[in-house]
C-alpha cells in the first residue's frame, strides 16, 4: 500500500523543511545526525518508513496520557501558531490525550487558581507564565502530587519543573542590540526605544537584558531614552508607540521583544517614520512577514513553534512513560526580508 503521507507533513511534524526531509530521505548530505534521526523517526511514527523504533518519541506502553497546555489569550500570533501546533501534532499521537486552555495572561491569580483546579488525571502540564509567587507555589504543589510540569517560551526558576522549552532569551536580546547597533551605523547619539509585553515574564526581562548589556559593551553611543509595556496587544503597542514617536521625534530605533509588532508598525507609518527608523521584533509569523515585506519591520528573532510543539509533547510523554528522551533547543534564526522561511 502507497502511504498517504507527504514530505510536507513529516516536515511540519519534525519542524524542518521540506528540503530537509528530502535529503534525509534520499539519503543526502547536509544535515545533521540528530536531524537525521529526528526525521526518520517522524516517518515512522506517520507510517511513511518501515519499522518500529522512533528516535523522537517515547515507545508507547499502552496507556493514554492526559497533558494539558495553558497559553496566554490575546492577539500574540505566536502563541497562537504553538497552540494549534500542540493541537495537530497531538491529533497524530494516539499514547495522548492534549487539551490547550488559554487564560488571561498577566493574572497571576487566575492561574494559579486553574492550576490547583486541574484534575489528578492529568499526567502532565505546560505552560506559558510570569514567573510569579503565585504562580511557583501552584507548580510546586501540582508537582508534589505527582504531575509532570514544563514551561514554553518563557521560563520560571526555582520550581521542580521537568524541562524549559523555548529559546535562550537572554541570547536573543543580546542578538537584538547586535543588529539594532549594526543597522544604526556609527551614528551619535542615536535614541531607541524598548517595548515589551510584561516584565513579569522571565523571558521578557531577559531579552531586555540582553539588549541592554550588547548596547553597553559594544554600541555606547546607542541610548534607550524609553521603555513602554503593551501587553502583546496590538493595540496598546500602537498607542504607546505613537506616544513614543510624539515625545522622541528623532528617535531612531525600536525592539519590540513580545507581541504587538504590529501595532508598532501603524504607528511609525502614521508618523511617516518608516525611511529613518529601525524596528526589531520577534517571530516569523505571517503579519511579521508582510512587515518585513513592505519595508516596516527590519528583522525578526524567531524561535520554531513547531519544533517547540514536538519537543513538549516528547519530553512530557517520556516522562509519564518513564522513558529517557534527549531534548532538541529549537534555534534562534534571524530573519530578514530575503531569507522568509516557507511557513
Amino acid at each position: 500500500m502507497v502511504s498517504r503521507v507527504k514530505v510536507g507533513d513529516i516536515a511540519r511534524e519534525a519542524g524542518v523543511s521540506s528540503a530537509t526531509v528530502d535529503r534525509v530521505l534520499n539519503d543526502r548530505d547536509g544535515v545533521s545526525a540528530r536531524t537525521r534521526e529526528i526525521v526518520r523517526g517522524t516517518a515512522r511514527r506517520l507510517g511513511y518508513l518501515p519499522g518500529s523504533d522512533q528516535p523522537d518519541a517515547p515507545v508507547r506502553s499502552g496507556t493514554v496520557h492526559e497533558f494539558v497546555f495553558l497559553l496566554p489569550a490575546g492577539t500574540n500570533t505566536f502563541i497562537k501558531t504553538l497552540g494549534r501546533q500542540i493541537e495537530a501534532q497531538a491529533a497524530t499521537r494516539e499514547m495522548i490525550r492534549v487539551r490547550v486552555e488559554t487564560f488571561e495572561g498577566f493574572n497571576p491569580q487566575l492561574l494559579a487558581a486553574r492550576i490547583a483546579a486541574l484534575p489528578a488525571t492529568v499526567a502532565g502540564v505546560g505552560l506559558i507564565a510570569q514567573d510569579h509567587p503565585l504562580i511557583r507555589d501552584a507548580i510546586r504543589a501540582l508537582v508534589r502530587r505527582g504531575c509532570e510540569v514544563l514551561t514554553l517560551a518563557s521560563d520560571i526558576q526555582n520550581v521542580p519543573r521537568l524541562a524549559y522549552v523555548g529559546i535562550d532569551n537572554r541570547a536573543a536580546g543580546r542578538l537584538a542590540g547586535h543588529l539594532m547597533g549594526k543597522l544604526l551605523g556609527q551614528r551619535p547619539a542615536a535614541k531607541v526605544a524598548l517595548f515589551a509585553g510584561s516584565m513579569s515574564y522571565r523571558g521578557h526581562e531577559e531579552r531586555e537584558m540582553g539588549f541592554r548589556a550588547v548596547l553597553r559593551e559594544d554600541f555606547p553611543m546607542v541610548q534607550i531614552v524609553d521603555t513602554r509595556e503593551i501587553l502583546d496587544d496590538r493595540q496598546t503597542a500602537q498607542h504607546e508607540a505613537t506616544q513614543v514617536l510624539a515625545q522622541h521625534p528623532d528617535i531612531l530605533g525600536i525592539y519590540n521583544v513580545g507581541g504587538g509588532t504590529f501595532g508598532i508598525a501603524e504607528a511609525i507609518k502614521a508618523k511617516g517614520a518608516r525611511e529613518r527608523l529601525v524596528l526589531i521584533g520577534h517571530e516569523a509569523t505571517a503579519g511579521n512577514k508582510q512587515l518585513l515585506l513592505d519595508g516596516l519591520l527590519d528583522a525578526v528573532i524567531d524561535q520554531n513553534p513547531r519544533v517547540e510543539a514536538r519537543e513538549a509533547l516528547n519530553i512530557l510523554t517520556a516522562a509519564a512513560e518513564k522513558q529517557p528522551y534527549v531534548f532538541v533547543p529549537p534555534r534562534i534564526q534571524v530573519v530578514f526580508k530575503e531569507n522568509l522561511p516557507e511557513d
